[in-house]
């Protein structure tokens, strides 16, 4: 099955939502059955880049709140965060023009690596408070997968995958995307926002059903006691 995610690199619930997913795959044990792509969606593209500022005060100016009001619904999320796992660093949050990070995902994509470059991108913005469209964070990051600094040096300094960014936020409004996280299975069934980890459980099971897609089995214990192959025993 192919599973379509729409995400942007400040958004907080896209992580979160990147977790869910995971954890539903695990345990549906259809982690090896579906292919996930992950495509570009800007919250704002009009942010200017290097701007500075932490993402509490951005989020304060948004929605013409208090700082207060603001650190406030950034701690709700966080909570939420650690429902999964993760430990967000409200206070040092930053805000950013995901145009360059966006691409860079595009550059992993390519070079085998999207995994690693979406997973490195979420940590940089929410974990560690670095700045995403730095481009020495981002030349550091790319460095950290295995994308050579001359790789990413050159597409920094063009327009390379620019297009590829608009097409994702193009195709996005084509099908009704107004808001992310948002996940598309097959093509076929959509889910929107970062739902329970049972919302994608179900939607999961369902598309396996249909599609006759057989789970891989949990193996409890430690597989590599007490069994034999062809060729010897494990005692």
């Amino acid at each position: 099955m192919k599973i379509e995610v729409w995400s942007d690199y400040v958004c907080p619930f896209c992580y979160i939502g990147k977790r869910r997913l995971e954890m539903a795959l695990s345990a549906t044990g259809l982690q090896d059955k579906a292919e996930v792509v992950y495509k570009a969606f800007q919250l704002d593209p009009t942010t200017p880049a290097m701007s500075g500022g932490s993402s509490i005060e951005g989020l304060s100016k948004k929605y013409g709140i208090s700082l207060q009001e603001a650190k406030q619904m950034m701690a709700n999320v966080a909570e939420q965060a650690k429902t999964v796992g993760l430990s967000y660093n409200v206070e040092e949050m930053k805000v950013a023009n995901t145009l360059d990070a966006h691409r860079l995902a595009k550059l992993g994509e390519a070079e085998g690596k999207s995994f690693a470059v979406t997973e490195r991108l979420m940590s940089a913005h929410f974990i560690q408070g670095e700045r995403v469209d730095d481009p020495i964070v981002l030349t550091a990051i790319a460095d950290e997968v295995g994308i050579s600094t001359e790789r990413i040096a050159t597409m920094l300094q063009s327009d390379e995958f620019k297009d590829s960014v608009q097409q994702d936020i193009a195709e996005a409004g084509e099908i009704g995307v107004q808001g992310v996280p948002f996940f598309v299975i097959n093509r076929k069934y959509a889910i929107s926002g970062a739902q329970p980890t049972e919302v994608f459980e179900q939607a999961l099971r369902k598309v396996a059903e249909e599609e006759g897609i057989t789970p891989q089995l949990k193996v409890l214990g430690d597989e590599s006691q007490g069994i034999c192959t062809d060729d010897h025993c494990d005692m």
